[in-house]
C-alpha cells in the first residue's frame, strides 16, 4: 500500500472559504478556491478529502472553475488499471479571483443604486 499525505484546510482556511460564502460564492466552489490555492496541484480525490466535500460537489464546484477558466486540468497515468486521473491547479493568481468578485460586487450594487434611484423618482411624483 502506499501512502500519501493530502494537505487538509485549517482554520485560517475556513475563514477564507466562510469569507468567499459572504460575497455569496456556493461552499463547494469557496472550499476549492481555497483548497488549490493552498496546494500547487491535487487529484479529485485528494480534493474530497481534504475540503470534506463529495465527488459530486467537487465537479459542481470545477464547472464553476472551469467556465471562469479559472484551473488547469492535466491527466496522469493511473497507478493501477483504468481511465487515468485529472491534476488540478490553479490557472491565475487569487489576486485576479478575489478580483473578479470585487468587479461582480460592485455592478450589482451600481445596479441595485440605480434601482433605488429610480423608485425615489417614482415615488416623488
Amino acid at each position: 500500500m502506499k501512502r500519501t499525505t493530502v494537505k487538509v484546510l485549517d482554520d485560517r482556511d475556513q475563514e477564507f472559504v466562510e469569507a468567499l460564502r459572504g460575497l455569496n460564492v456556493q461552499r463547494s466552489t469557496a472550499a476549492l478556491i481555497t483548497y488549490l490555492a493552498n496546494a500547487s496541484e491535487a487529484t479529485s480525490r485528494e480534493i474530497e478529502m481534504g475540503t470534506g466535500l463529495r465527488q459530486p460537489e467537487v465537479s459542481l464546484g470545477m464547472r464553476l472553475l472551469r467556465e471562469n477558466k479559472w484551473i488547469m486540468e492535466r491527466e496522469i497515468k493511473s497507478e493501477r488499471k483504468g481511465r487515468p486521473m485529472k491534476v488540478y491547479s490553479l490557472g491565475v493568481s487569487l489576486d485576479e479571483i478575489i478580483k473578479h468578485y470585487e468587479e461582480e460586487k460592485s455592478r450589482e450594487s451600481a445596479l441595485a443604486m440605480e434601482a433605488i434611484q429610480r423608485l425615489k423618482g417614482m415615488a416623488a411624483n
